[in-house]
């Protein structure tokens, strides 16, 4: 063996190149690893190795202005498996891989990329791990605690703005990502991959089906998240898939939130279960004063929006991930209340 490896390292060093980077599917699979770098998935100049695929999505979570790439790996010979609902079913040994980086200009986003921290979700034999990686000297290194990160940018209006970023502890990536007792993936559903790289070019799901990726793909019913900043899609569509990604997961009868009644996952139809004329579980302060999560025709007299707009902890949602108000968000939020019926029909169709 150590004779080939020999013979193998002489014919790249004959040849002028050096071996590709290989990521290391064993290690991800049993460590904890200090250094991002260890696991093998990107090289030295940050770029992926050989099977770790990039994918977006149609909506996106809001995470302080932070631009992000996606990734993912599976170990070769392995598929994914389609489901209608909630996150693709995908192998043991899949990592999930999502970049954060601050523009210097949140105006020009993919400009002058700080990067911040990279998360890992990984599939292990006993269920999925989160670990979250903090860029420090050069290095992407483990903080199981989480971390505070001053960021200085330029905002929407031209002025320097200070963002506290929150890299998530343990605990927090547990409560976001929990289904039942388990964690689990969140953003890559069959609804929010259906569509093409970047919004464009081939569709990303018929793409991992024909490489034999993804397993399970049917010709048609294939649900479609609609993209939250695209106005050529209907405005009840956009929010909904708004408050899906940004909500959804805590706001799920599995999640951690299940206990409020709020449900507010892509496929729920009942007006109530939306927040439509819903009362809160637990009056408090995080009310302010409103009845009801969703008063149609009222976004100022809604729960829902009060805690959108708001960054006082306690109050805020979501409570975790931001720091900031999504203002863009926002407002998408006021105009979809504002748009509907005294009456609360037609909601959650």
């Amino acid at each position: 063996m150590k004779q080939a490896l020999a013979a193998q390292l002489a014919l790249f060093l004959l040849l002028g190149a050096a071996p590709e980077p290989a990521v290391r599917g064993d290690l991800l699979l049993s460590t904890d690893a200090a250094r991002l770098a260890d696991y093998g998935l990107f090289d030295a100049a940050g770029t992926p190795a050989p099977g770790v695929e990039r994918y977006t999505l149609n909506t996106p979570l809001f995470s302080d202005g932070a631009e992000k790439d996606r990734y993912v790996w599976m170990p070769p010979g392995t598929s994914a498996r389609y489901r209608a609902s909630g996150a693709l079913a995908f192998p043991v040994g899949t990592v999930i891989v999502k970049r954060f980086a601050f523009p210097a200009d949140l105006r020009q986003s993919a400009r002058d990329l700080r990067p911040v921290e990279t998360r890992l979700l990984i599939h292990r034999a006993n269920g999925w791990a989160a670990l979250s990686y903090v860029e420090e000297d050069g290095a992407a290194v483990l903080k199981r605690a989480g971390k505070r990160i001053a960021v200085t940018v330029i905002g929407q209006d031209g002025k320097p703005l200070a963002i506290d970023y929150a890299v998530p502890n343990q605990n927090q990536c547990k409560q976001c990502h929990q289904a039942g007792e388990a964690i689990t993936p969140i953003g890559p559903t069959a609804g929010n991959l259906n569509g093409g790289l970047d919004g464009a070019g081939p569709n990303q799901l018929m793409q991992w089906a024909a490489r034999g990726r993804l397993a399970g793909l049917p010709a048609t019913g294939v649900p479609r998240l609609a993209r939250w900043d695209d106005r050529s899609e209907p405005l009840e569509r956009r929010a909904r898939a708004y408050l899906a990604v940004n909500c959804g997961h805590c706001h799920d009868r599995a999640g951690f939130a299940s206990n409020s009644g709020l449900y507010l996952n892509p496929e729920e139809t009942t007006p109530a279960h939306l927040g439509i004329f819903k009362r809160p579980v637990a009056a408090g302060r995080g009310s302010g004063g409103r009845n009801f999560s969703i008063v149609p025709g009222d976004p100022d007299g809604s729960i829902l929006l009060h805690r959108m707009e708001s960054r006082e902890p306690g109050i805020m949602m979501p409570q975790f991930g931001r720091s900031l108000v999504h203002e863009e968000g926002v407002a998408l939020i006021r105009q979809w209340i504002a748009s509907l019926p005294a009456s609360g029909a037609g909601a959650g169709r």
